[in-house]
């Protein structure tokens, strides 16, 4: 299968690394020029534990020349989401699926603006990765789910044919007739880990270790498991305790949040996309999200705070 990561960072770089391994045609998109030369000088490293390995892989900084390709998966930052798939309808034939495997709600909706809804393919993966340097990504797939499935509910063809070129790969990946509810079931992981990682500036193995943490995160997810119940979506747990164990499992201590990784490289955040979604989707039913918001407004402070400092030091 001919495949393009569109925003193959950490993750798009783990995904599209284990795929080129095993018989796919990849091409990564990633603008920074020094990640992809350094991947088209030695390849791709994944990093397995202490074990690296390297990839031959295909690494561009736009979609120019590619031609079409089978399939186009998304995983872009959610606010780059509709500039992404601007420049990518270039690769996009008349039969090629899109698929977003980002954080956050409503990047399928933005997709299907621009390529139509009938191309568009939802998913969620619970597979982790996180830049080590230039070309060298450390990669945690073992064990680790993805679920993608129409957005209509309906078993297809394309999207088994897309299961079967993921699980071939060594990718644990079902399709799924609840594709919303997986999403609202990752969104709440996101939910409970992402902006408290992003305040304490901890990764998974000091995270767990502070009681107070986990009181604040399970209350974050039990707001957002009493919105979701609102808008009748199915989740796979309503235990909020469940869901802050299941956002750690399988992660070595190190492992950092994609939230914490855009505060530490002074980015911005997808706060908006995940806890901003569940304070959004509250307000649609009269629900109040009093953590959520708290959480929101912390990461929006220190968004701003980064954006001062940067402006200071431009001006000294």
């Amino acid at each position: 299968m001919k495949i393009c990561i569109v925003g193959a960072g950490a993750l798009g770089s783990t995904i599209g690394g284990v795929l080129a391994e095993n018989g796919s045609e990849v091409y990564l998109i990633n603008r920074r020029e020094e990640f992809v030369e350094a991947i088209n000088k030695k390849g791709l490293i994944l990093r397995s534990g202490t074990t690296d390995r390297v990839v031959a892989v295909n690494a561009r900084t736009s979609c120019a020349g590619i031609g079409h390709v089978d399939l186009v998966i998304i995983l872009v930052k959610s606010f780059h989401t509709k500039q992404a798939i601007e420049n990518a309808k270039e690769i996009i034939g008349e039969n090629t699926m899109v698929l977003s495997l980002q954080n956050g709600l409503g990047n399928e909706e933005v997709i299907a603006e621009v390529v139509g809804k009938e191309r568009v393919l939802a998913g969620k993966t619970y597979v982790g990765g996180v830049v080590l340097g230039p070309g060298h990504v450390l990669a945690t797939t073992g064990e680790k789910q993805t679920h993608i499935g129409e957005l209509d509910g309906r078993i297809t063809e394309r999207v088994k044919r897309v299961a079967k070129v993921f699980n071939h790969a060594g990718l644990m990946t079902n399709v799924t007739s609840n594709i919303i509810g997986i999403i609202w079931d990752k969104l709440l992981i996101n939910a409970a880990t992402g902006p408290l990682s992003g305040i304490t500036r901890l990764p998974y193995g000091g995270l767990y270790q502070v009681p107070e943490i986990k009181e604040i995160a399970v209350a974050a997810v039990l707001e957002g498991i009493s919105v979701a119940k609102a808008h009748e979506v199915k989740l796979d747990t309503e235990d909020p305790e469940t869901i802050w164990r299941k956002a750690a499992e399988g992660l070595p201590d190190e492992f950092k949040t994609s939230l914490l990784q855009s505060i530490e490289k002074g980015s911005e955040t997808e706060i908006d996309y995940i806890n901003g979604a569940i304070v959004r989707w509250g307000e649609k039913r009269n629900i109040l999200t009093p953590v959520n918001k708290t959480l929101v407004a912390n990461i929006k402070g220190i968004e701003y705070g980064l954006k001062y400092i940067k402006e200071k030091e431009r001006i000294i």
